[in-house]
């Protein structure tokens, strides 16, 4: 069975695509700043280097793409076993590069949209480096992608936790 879809967060550049976004806020910062695809610059005078969290989107609500359901929210990585779940299904050059420069250990927010309440669901911790998406390769999935090959696969995805 295919897994749900899930994503990076996007937002519109000024060529109207969608763009991933990275959310960094310093250590005395009260909320987070600067949500761009740059971390955020650090201090020289400054002994640790800024928090990042990056933004992962994911939809909550039933949609069903070339006949699978592609829902995927807080709840559903709740059920999983040890609360962890590949993110699987970016189909974004951007996005699939942001997602491959993600390190272990770091935070990202659960943001669940295209639903009544679009917002932050919860908090999650990179546990595994990227990794080639299986879905590319499954005919039967909404993610397959016909032009990419298994010696040299084209999409990556994350394993991430739950916290």
């Amino acid at each position: 069975m295919p897994r749900p879809r899930k994503r990076l967060a996007e937002t519109a550049g000024p060529d109207n695509k969608r763009l991933s976004e990275k959310c960094t806020k310093t250590e005395n910062s009260a909320d987070v700043g600067n949500c761009s695809p740059q971390k955020a610059p650090t201090s020289k005078n400054r002994e640790k280097t800024p928090h990042s969290h990056w933004l992962m989107k994911s939809e909550p609500e039933s949609r069903l793409e070339k006949g699978v359901d592609v829902k995927f929210g807080i709840e559903d990585l709740k059920a999983q076993p040890k609360q962890t779940a590949c993110w699987d299904g970016v189909r974004n050059y951007q996005a699939r590069n942001f997602l491959r420069s993600m390190k272990l250990e770091e935070e990202a927010f659960f943001y669940h949209s295209n639903c009544k309440q679009p917002g932050i669901a919860g908090l999650m911790k990179i546990v595994k480096e990227a990794y080639p998406d299986h879905t590319q390769f499954e005919k039967n999935s909404p993610h397959y992608d016909p032009s990419s090959k298994e010696d040299n696969p084209k999409w990556s995805m994350k394993s991430l936790i739950l916290f």
